[in-house]
């Protein structure tokens, strides 16, 4: 969490309100604004979670932060780890880092309390896992129909990782 921290300033510094929407100095959408661990805004000036880096990390350094982010309670926070790396990745391995990605999105409605949006993404993510896994794409040591298995489970949590 921040309250003003470096990070933080140096991001809002860095970033500015145009119109409706955060930018950077490129003019690119940025988020400025504070979320809390499920990715809601909060009010500019609130504390919240640490925002995590935009720009894609290699696939296995993708997976570990992505791990440790649903670990910790924030998979809307996952989703966006996953989400750079499947705009910058391959086309070939597309439905791998979105399908990953949808399900952390579903974990994400979960912990809100959205079961019905929670089993629609994690259902929508694990097509498109099971789509690729029927393909010869790396999978970076996972194994799919064990994570596809374990977001089901945690619908039945409410989403936390320490319930299962």
């Amino acid at each position: 969490m921040y309250e003003g921290g470096q990070a933080a300033e140096t991001f809002r510094a860095e970033t500015a309100m145009t119109g409706d929407r955060d930018r950077d100095a490129f003019r690119r959408p940025r988020q400025a604004r504070p979320r809390d661990a499920l990715g809601r805004p909060l009010p500019y000036g609130s504390v919240g979670v640490e925002p995590v880096p935009e720009e894609p990390l290699p696939p296995e350094q993708t997976l570990v932060s992505a791990r440790s982010l649903v670990d910790a309670g924030r998979p809307f926070a996952a989703h966006e780890v996953l989400e750079a790396r499947w705009k910058a990745g391959p086309a070939e391995e597309r439905n791998l880092w979105q399908g990953l990605a949808q399900i952390c999105v579903g974990l994400t409605h979960a912990a809100r309390g959205n079961s019905v949006g929670a089993l629609r993404l994690v259902e929508r993510g694990a097509a498109r896992l099971e789509e690729y896994s029927s393909g010869e794409g790396p999978t970076y040591g996972l194994d799919l129909s064990a994570v596809v298995g374990c977001a089901r489970d945690r619908l039945h949590t409410g989403g936390r990782a320490g319930d299962q």
